[in-house]
């Protein structure tokens, strides 16, 4: 089964439906920017790989609801700020701005041509609710309600990354912080926070066989 992983196994409007499924409450406009991206992403991956090729044709289930699976920790409130960190072509950035129309997305790629196919999709699909910056995460000084990752780096990394990022003003259900997408076993990266740290796995929510091993880890950094 691992090697044919990659092979589509449901076709674009399924993979759509999947998601519409688990988002029941999307606008007939939130419908539309999702079912725009993939024509964008499928153009702009063949000049510029920010998606595995192999891996293309499971945009929406391997890419867009894992990224919609930060909802599984919290869903943001209006007028919170979030800056996506190592955003790649912009995941999970894009995917949660069209979720999230009152919230504001900042994405932050080091590699300017991932930058530029994101804020072309961005562009392509009408979202008014992100920015964009290509830096590294320690020249980024600007502070945020919370960071988001999709398994940039390890989580230790991450937090000490990003500390200086976190706002203290509060306006969700949670602390203001770090949530990040993560596979596998993580019960070592997530050891030094342990009193801390909460970790979701997106298996009980989303019953895709590719979401077995997959979390969200969500850890409070501001005091």
């Amino acid at each position: 089964m691992e090697e044919n992983s990659n092979i589509p196994l449901l076709s674009q409007d399924e993979q759509l439906a999947r998601i519409e499924y688990y988002f029941p409450e999307l606008t007939d406009a939130q419908r539309e920017q999702f079912r725009s991206l993939a024509p964008l992403y499928s153009e702009w991956n063949a000049k510029i790989n920010v998606i595995s090729r192999k891996d293309i044709g499971n945009l929406y289930l391997h890419h867009v609801l894992h990224s919609l699976g930060i909802t599984c920790m919290l869903h943001f409130s209006a007028g919170s700020s979030v800056m996506d960190l190592g955003t790649g072509g912009g995941f999970p950035g894009i995917p949660l701005a069209i979720l999230f129309p009152e919230v504001h997305f900042h994405l932050v790629d080091s590699i300017g041509k991932k930058i530029r196919v994101a804020q072309a999709v961005a562009e392509g699909i009408g979202l008014q609710n992100v920015s964009f910056s290509q830096a590294r995460g320690e020249e980024v000084k600007e502070q945020y309600d919370f960071v988001v990752s999709r398994a940039v780096m390890p989580l230790a990394d991450l937090v000490k990354l990003v500390r200086k990022n976190i706002s203290k003003p509060q306006r969700n259900a949670l602390p203001n912080g770090l949530i990040c997408l993560k596979g596998g076993e993580l019960a070592h990266e997530i050891l030094p926070f342990k009193r801390v740290a909460l970790t979701v796995d997106l298996a009980d929510t989303f019953k895709e066989e590719y979401y077995l091993t997959k979390k969200v880890v969500y850890v409070p950094l501001c005091k």
